[in-house]
C-alpha cells in the first residue's frame, strides 16, 4: 500500500522552476500539483517508526510538496542528502522533529 503519491503540474529541479509558472491573479499563488496521502498507512508507519500519526503525516506532507518542486532522492546521492535536509528543516518548523 502507497503512503503518499505527488502529482506535479510543472516541472521543477530542487525548487528551481523549469517553465513558466501561471499565478493566481487574486492571490499570486501557483498551483504547484496534486497529492494524495493514505492516513491508514501513514497510521501504521507511525507505530512502526515509534512516533505519532501527526509526524508521520506531517513528514509524507512534506516529502510530496518537495517531490512538486522537483526535489528527488532518488537521482543521485547529493539530491537525497539536499531533499532529508529540506524535509529535516520543514518539520523542524512546524514542531515535528524527531
Amino acid at each position: 500500500m502507497t503512503d503518499v503519491l505527488s502529482f506535479p503540474m510543472y516541472e521543477f529541479l530542487n525548487g528551481a522552476p523549469q517553465e513558466n509558472l501561471e499565478t493566481d491573479p487574486g492571490t499570486g499563488c501557483v498551483m504547484l500539483g496534486d497529492m494524495m496521502l493514505c492516513y491508514t498507512r501513514a497510521v501504521e508507519q507511525a507505530e512502526t517508526f515509534g512516533h505519532s500519526p501527526a509526524r508521520e503525516c506531517g513528514y509524507l506532507t512534506t516529502h510530496s510538496v518537495l517531490h512538486l518542486l522537483g526535489y528527488d532522492h532518488e537521482r543521485n546521492e547529493e539530491d537525497t542528502r539536499l531533499m532529508r535536509e529540506k524535509e529535516e528543516l520543514s518539520l523542524a518548523f512546524l514542531g515535528l522533529s524527531r
